[in-house]
């Protein structure tokens, strides 16, 4: 007997015992594949991703950065493999996710307030605790804008900072952004930027940031995972341990500069490959 799998055909032979990740590992990839129109994306990807830090993946168009963050998210399927956290599943974990088209990742008929709650009223939190949460996220963020109003009143920075604020609601384990900053101009872009630093500065929330500004993955990273083109697997992992908060001046700081020229070397001899 044989299983084929999206174009390859995989024998039936015992699977490996799962090795978990090295220590301070928060999320373990064993075997992780998945295939497009029978054309391999990740084959037998194995990965750690260490707990309590950013990790912030960059690579050439089309390896399948979104699809990475994605399938260890739960949002695409994956067509063989395994990915725990902390040794637990994924409906076993809260998570949060942060969606690159934030105007249709919030429900346009909620209040605005209403979709920052929806995550915690999901989960049958009382109208108490549901209200003190809000109070939080609103001090934490320093809103300025009218959470009753709809999403479509909003301004574009406005509702990504309401799909941010939905996504750390029910304080996650794991946040996922999917180019959180791509649709934002340059001031918003700074104010969301420092809001995370301050988040995860508070919580120590395991974060993986998919970007396309090589400067921007590199700022907020503790690490930068840098990938091949496909069939992709890893090209390599920087790490990258500048002090928090980072400000204007980080972006002169010799480890960042060396961090910036390594990830560009890496990227460029990829994109060539």
């Amino acid at each position: 007997m044989s299983e084929v799998i999206n174009g390859p055909v995989y024998a039936d032979v015992p699977r490996p015992a799962f090795r978990p990740g090295v220590a301070g590992t928060h999320i373990t990839l064993r075997g992780l594949t998945k295939y497009f129109a029978g054309w391999p994306l990740y084959e037998n990807l194995d990965l750690d991703i260490p707990k309590h830090k950013i990790t912030s993946i960059f690579g050439p168009n089309g390896c399948g950065k979104s699809t990475l963050i994605n399938m260890i998210a739960g949002l695409v399927p994956t067509d063989s493999g395994e990915i725990l956290f902390d040794g637990k599943s994924l409906k076993d974990t809260t998570i949060g996710y942060v969606f690159q088209n934030y105007r249709e990742a919030l429900f346009p008929w909620m209040r605005t307030i209403d979709n920052i709650a929806y995550p915690l009223k999901l989960a049958g939190h009382s109208k108490a605790e549901v209200d003190r949460r809000m109070e939080e996220l609103v001090a934490s963020f320093d809103v300025k804008f009218d959470l009753r109003r709809y999403p479509y009143e909003l301004s574009g920075g406005q509702q990504q900072t309401a799909s941010i604020m939905r996504a750390l609601a029910p304080k996650p384990e794991v946040l996922f952004l999917d180019e959180p900053f791509s649709a934002l101009d340059f001031e918003m872009t700074l104010f969301i930027r420092e809001k995370l630093q301050e988040v995860f500065i508070q919580t120590g929330t395991t974060m993986m940031l998919v970007s396309h500004d090589l400067e921007e993955a590199v700022y907020l990273a503790d690490q930068v995972l840098l990938l091949t083109k496909r069939p992709t697997t890893v090209a390599e992992i920087l790490q990258y341990d500048d002090p928090r908060p980072r400000t204007v001046a980080t972006l002169t700081e010799p480890n960042f500069v060396a961090t910036k020229k390594r990830s560009l070397e890496v990227f460029q001899r990829e994109v060539r490959r």
